[in-house]
């Protein structure tokens, strides 16, 4: 009996989980009538399909180099990807494992569905850009919103004659344009745009889309139009098409890249003005003051204190900074007021605590021998895995070196260069491909040092030592810096104090326990990356409370 694996996926947020229990309804049918015998189901709710980052899809994948079934059943080649390279990737592995894809439109794929269904979906998603491109266009030619809503704007909903819906009209929202306009005032009034939002937030004033109101929410980025005091739709000017979103093909998210202001499509809206040209003027001058007193600021700060970015309050889950010279304190409660965590904590002593967790607890001999057992277990099963697709790779390695050969014999022989030299040219690339795979994969080593915990706490007090020394204090801190994930600061159940627990980062601390006396990991030191994977299943190191 065939085992077979049963994937489904549904890309847009505004279909419904529904769709995809259809489809594995539909797929256990078709089990059941073919016999097969069904081990799992996968799946990836409202995210595309150009994408290869979806959870449901890696899992299929990682499963099927481990031989959980042999066969994957879906509603359609499009369900695993509308990609081609993606859809060829993952066709070209799954039939490196001996995994068959059938699906119920294609029934059972094979080279030429990929090649021309991975080329329809390819163009079914570009068209569609296209055609939504366009009709957004025209509809913003026309002084309609091109999608979405601003803050201080209604949407109107009506019908034409026909019934069908009038999209892309907007009206203010007296309420909200007055606080628009309060903003500006406050703005050119010499207000920072925190203090504004923490006004409006103790008044209990929603922000857009009825959450908190933020510094960044008012200020936003001058030249991308974003935020309130940037946005010109308020001066009854509607700018679209000011950015454009690409997908990172190794992530799979949306990357904003600004359009050059040719492109812009400019629409003047005069009913839609809620604020009077002279106070827009006034803010712009005090940004442009402002943008010039600070050049390149944040592209040239780093961590001003040692754990700067690391520390986060227990209650809101917003970040703890400095609130004084000598102080912590929780950003949220103090920038928005929408916290009541109004505690504080001296840096020295919150980062003399943190360095004494570091050093004394965060390698317990006692649960390091257990730690290392456990850890040295799973990343056996990782390296099996990756030696499997590396031994896979040098065999499939020597069957191309053998076919090239064949090919350059047949050729020798008389046979026509051109009627092999399409397939000469692919088994080609396929062998420089498959070198480039080989000589950045190297034999994954899993040993743990038996002094492991000994190690990691001289390299913390070398750490520590090399803190007190100029020249080398920026590089200590980062190193320190990366043991920890994260450090969180609560309230105790009297409010009189705050309890801290530091999150240890476990690829940090098991690269750091595995330094040898040079400072270059130890051989058999297990990647970072790999590090990460097994940190995933359940191995972070325990939280300690100070």
């Amino acid at each position: 009996m065939l085992r077979v694996a049963l994937y489904a996926r549904y890309s847009s947020d505004l279909q419904s989980d529904a769709s995809v229990e259809d489809q594995l309804r539909l797929c256990r049918a078709r089990a059941d009538s073919e016999g097969w015998q069904i081990v799992e189901s996968y799946s990836d709710r409202a995210i595309s399909g150009a994408s290869m980052m979806r959870p449901g899809l890696q899992g299929l994948l990682s499963d099927a180099q481990e031989g959980r079934f042999d066969v994957v059943l879906a509603e359609s080649l499009d369900r695993l990807s509308r990609d081609q390279e993606d859809i060829a990737h993952i066709y070209k592995r799954l039939t490196f494992r001996g995994v068959k894809v059938v699906t119920l439109s294609e029934g059972p794929v094979s080279e030429i569905h990929i090649g021309l269904k991975g080329t329809m979906g390819a163009l079914y998603l570009k068209d569609l850009a296209d055609k939504t491109r366009r009709g957004l266009s025209g509809r913003v030619m026309q002084g309609k919103s091109g999608g979405g809503n601003a803050y201080g704007y209604d949407v109107v909903k009506r019908v034409n004659a026909d019934g069908a819906a009038i999209r892309g009209e907007r009206t203010i929202n007296p309420d909200e344009a007055e606080i628009v306009r309060r903003i500006f005032r406050d703005y050119a009034a010499g207000k920072s745009p925190k203090a504004i939002a923490m006004t409006l937030n103790k008044e209990g004033i929603a922000g857009p889309g009825g959450n908190e109101w933020g510094q960044s929410t008012i200020n936003g980025n001058r030249h991308r139009g974003t935020g309130i005091l940037n946005n010109e739709l308020y001066i009854g000017r509607m700018i679209w098409n000011r950015q454009r979103f690409i997908k990172d093909p190794d992530t799979g998210k949306r990357v904003a890249r600004p359009n050059p202001e040719s492109e812009w499509i400019v629409s003047d809206v005069p009913e839609l003005r809620i604020v009077d040209q002279e106070l827009w003027d006034i803010v712009k001058a005090r940004q442009g003051t402002l943008e010039r007193a600070k050049p390149n600021f944040w592209k040239n700060q780093r961590p001003r204190n040692l754990f700067s970015y690391l520390l986060k309050c227990g209650e809101c889950g917003g970040g703890f900074a400095k609130i004084s010279q000598t102080h912590y304190g929780c950003s949220t409660a103090r920038n928005k007021g929408t916290c009541d965590n109004r505690l504080a904590m001296g840096q020295v002593k919150l980062e003399a605590a943190i360095i004494e967790v570091l050093q004394s607890k965060l390698m317990d001999p006692a649960l390091c021998d257990v730690f290392c057992q456990e850890y040295t277990r799973h990343v056996n099963q990782v390296r099996r895995s990756h030696n499997a697709a590396l031994a896979g790779h040098k065999r499939e390695l020597k069957k191309l070196e053998r076919d090239k050969a064949r090919m350059i014999d047949s050729i020798k022989e008389g046979v026509p260069a051109e009627v092999i030299r399409d397939e000469l040219i692919r088994t080609v690339d396929r062998i420089g491909e498959i070198e480039r795979l080989i000589a950045d994969a190297q034999e994954a080593p899993v040993m743990l040092h038996p002094n492991m915990a000994q190690r990691y706490r001289n390299e913390v007090l070398n750490l520590i030592v090399a803190l007190n020394d100029e020249a080398h204090r920026h590089e200590a801190a980062d190193l320190l810096r990366s043991l920890i994930d994260k450090v969180v600061l609560t309230p105790n159940p009297t409010r009189s104090a705050l309890t801290v627990d530091v999150h240890g980062d476990l690829a940090g601390i098991l690269a750091m326990a595995h330094k040898e006396k040079g400072g270059a990991p130890s051989r058999g030191t297990p990647p970072v990356s790999q590090v990460k994977l097994v940190a995933g299943a359940g191995f972070e190191p325990a939280t300690f409370r100070l």
